[in-house]
């Protein structure tokens, strides 16, 4: 495995950190044991207390987070992390195999899902694809796309309305960098869905409606304008 899948570094060549949170002993070892092997630094609790505290006091890259876990389910970490303002990548495990919980998880502010059983490969796929989008994992730059008062760094993350930062998740961002290195062109879900989750979530494209819905939300109606609909198409990002 450690061949065949990529591992994402920090700015400073150090490869990231993650922090895998889930109660089953054996799996714990397992995920931490694979994704060391890979070439991760690995750390690993067993509660949701631990993991928001562990968050709090050494922030991991990402965290691969158990839903059903014995004092808080997942949901519910993700969504006070974010309530906080960390928008640290989350990719959520769980056994549930209704989609309604899939579209709980994306509500919350998670990045990717993954139903148990899976391979040990598919996860650490599915860790890099997440990193790669993620602002954190970028060199720092000055390249910039200015769209009316919106203003986007392409190295990440800096995005601005006027005076005012608009603080994104790192799948918040990748959506949007993808909208400004293609601004004025119409893009389809179906290519947004391909480049910035890197599969076809089985084809459906509710999760690109609701990222755009974040981001109009998150950058106000100044910035929302700018993000277009394309009835029985897509979207695009242009002022007029």
């Amino acid at each position: 495995m450690r061949d065949a899948v990529a591992v994402a570094h920090r700015a400073d060549g150090s490869p990231a950190r993650l922090l895998v949170v889930e109660d089953e002993s054996v799996l714990v070892d397992l995920l931490t044991d694979a994704l060391r092997f890979v070439g991760y630094q690995v750390e690993s609790v067993t509660t949701a207390a631990g993991a928001l505290r562990e968050v709090a006091q050494r922030p991991p890259d990402l965290v691969i987070l158990d839903v059903n876990l014995p004092d808080l389910d997942g949901f519910e970490v993700c969504r006070r992390l974010r309530a906080d303002g960390n928008q640290v990548p989350v990719i959520f495990l769980t056994a549930r195999q209704d989609r309604a919980d899939l579209r709980a998880g994306f509500a919350e502010g998670g990045d990717d899902y993954l139903t148990k059983p899976f391979a040990l490969e598919e996860l650490a796929l599915r860790v890099h694809a997440v990193l790669r989008r993620s602002p954190a994992m970028r060199r720092g730059g000055d390249r910039t796309v200015h769209s009316g008062p919106l203003r986007i760094d392409l190295d990440g993350p800096g995005v601005r309305v006027g005076d005012a930062e608009v603080a994104l998740s790192p799948t918040e961002y990748s959506v949007l960098r993808y909208l400004a290195v293609h601004q004025g062109e119409v893009l389809t879900k179906q290519q947004l869905l391909r480049h910035v989750w890197q599969y076809e979530f089985g084809g459906d494209t509710s999760i690109v409606e609701t990222y755009i819905s974040y981001l109009r939300r998150k950058l106000g109606p100044d910035g929302a304008s700018l993000i277009r609909t394309v009835r029985g198409f897509g979207y695009t990002l242009r002022e007029d």
